[in-house]
């Protein structure tokens, strides 16, 4: 690492308010008003539908408690690539850092920018490439944003989340508000085959994301305090919400009808407020696409930035602005991989491309290094075990190994399920296995 590099470096200026605001907007993404119905066409009964809800809360608090270990006895700016790092070495770490640049978080934000276009033009078209100027524009606005420093980032991503939380409750009292009566005569009566393993890849892919606030370990205040308490609360917020939609969900629309209801909360809203309720919800899911878009580029920059800095073929990415606190050639670098996604994916931005290739590309991918990232904490615990932890793991062997255990299934449902998109995000993890080879890495940390 250079002078210039060490001389500016990231400063603990978030509250845990902040890292709940990041969490929760990452979480809470446009996922939970279109998954749902995947899920109910996926299970036999209400029942079992939300407890595959549950159950993926119940999950993601397991590898939060694994995760508050591991952040807060090593917090770095890299989240996830430095506990990589520091378990296997340079090489594993490499592939993550590849993987999270070119597939897992640019992948995200060109979607989640051609969902927001997507529902913008509903509302004001710009042409026959309506979405995809939409999805170029907010890339670009929000990747300026964030270059101005990281309160800025912030502030708007608080004021995103408190807006998509509150759309999430509307679209809860409007289901309240519809008779039982009325939305069981609206229910239809067949019904998917059931499949509880795929159920379950829809469930964990809507509660993903709260594993970003890793990667804001380093501008924690008080991380050895406010880490386990900024994972708890997030996902505490995000669980409650989820189970809750989904049982009004179920009761305005039947249980039947949520399975056979693409646009669920589009429907629900139509039961109460009529047409301009639906169209209410177009408003709602650009809000949530919008957060979940700026959370992802606050934190996918800082791992593209931790990666540039132990990798000297990528080192223009290892600089930190001390003026707005920011890693800005990293917000740079990668705000360009995502526009030139969205012009890759401007041919096909329809609506069944954007959840699906999702799906696809990222799944694989994804639950493989957190699985990775899972055992981390057994490896770090044998190799550095006078390492001081301000947070140990309860139950521990047991509950590191539930999380594992899960992701483990999670990777073989998400290969089972998905060939070709499959396929193409593993190969372009081959790549940086290529690449991996030519390049030069320092000794692990």
């Amino acid at each position: 690492m250079t002078k210039a590099q060490q001389s500016a470096a990231p400063k603990p200026l978030l509250s845990v308010g902040d890292a709940v605001g990041i969490t929760v907007g990452i979480v809470i993404g446009a996922g939970i008003f279109a998954t749902p119905f995947l899920v109910a066409s996926n299970t036999s009964s209400a029942g079992s539908a939300l407890l595959a809800w549950t159950l993926g809360g119940v999950v993601s608090l397991l590898g939060a408690l694994v995760y508050a270990e591991l952040a807060s006895a090593f917090p770095s700016t890299g989240g996830d690539y430095h506990f990589l790092r520091r378990a296997y070495g340079p090489r594993v770490s490499f592939l993550f850092g590849w993987a999270r640049m070119t597939v897992i978080q640019t992948g995200s934000i060109a979607v989640l920018a051609f969902v927001f276009g997507d529902y913008a033009s509903q509302a004001l078209s710009l042409g026959p490439q309506s979405s995809v100027i939409y999805a170029v524009l907010i890339v670009a606005a929000l990747t300026g944003l964030n270059i101005l420093g990281v309160r800025e980032g912030v502030r708007t991503q608080n004021v995103l989340t408190v807006l998509e939380v509150l759309g999430v409750l509307l679209v809860i009292g409007a289901g309240l508000s519809v008779p039982a009566a009325t939305a069981a005569a609206a229910a239809p009566a067949s019904q998917g085959t059931p499949s509880f393993g795929l159920a379950m890849v829809f469930v964990l892919l809507t509660y993903g994301g709260w594993n970003e606030a890793a990667y804001l370990s380093n501008e924690l205040r008080d991380v050895k305090r406010n880490m386990i308490r900024a994972l708890v609360l997030s996902l505490s917020i995000v669980t409650i919400l989820y189970v809750t939609i989904n049982w009004v969900y179920i009761r305005a629309l039947g249980f039947a009808g949520a399975g056979q209801s693409p646009q669920i909360a589009a429907d629900v809203m139509r039961l109460a407020f009529g047409d301009g309720g639906a169209r209410l919800i177009g408003v709602l899911v650009a809000i949530s696409a919008l957060t979940s878009a700026n959370a992802s580029i606050i934190t996918g920059a800082r791992s593209s930035y931790a990666f540039g800095r132990d990798v000297k073929m990528f080192s223009f990415l290892g600089r930190w602005s001390s003026r707005g606190s920011t890693p800005v050639i990293a917000l740079l670098f990668q705000g360009g991989i995502a526009l030139a996604l969205v012009l890759f994916g401007a041919a096909a931005s329809s609506t069944n491309y954007k959840l699906q290739t999702m799906i696809e590309y990222t799944a694989p991918v994804f639950w493989l290094f957190f699985l990775l990232v899972g055992i981390s904490l057994f490896v770090l615990r044998q190799r550095e075990p006078r390492a001081e932890r301000p947070f140990r793991v309860p139950l521990y062997p047991i509950t590191p190994i539930l999380f594992c255990l899960t992701a483990a299934y999670l990777l073989y449902s998400s290969v089972n399920y998905v060939q070709i998109g499959a396929m193409v995000g593993l190969a372009v993890l081959a790549v940086g296995a290529i690449i991996m080879l030519l390049v030069k890495t320092e000794p692990g940390r």
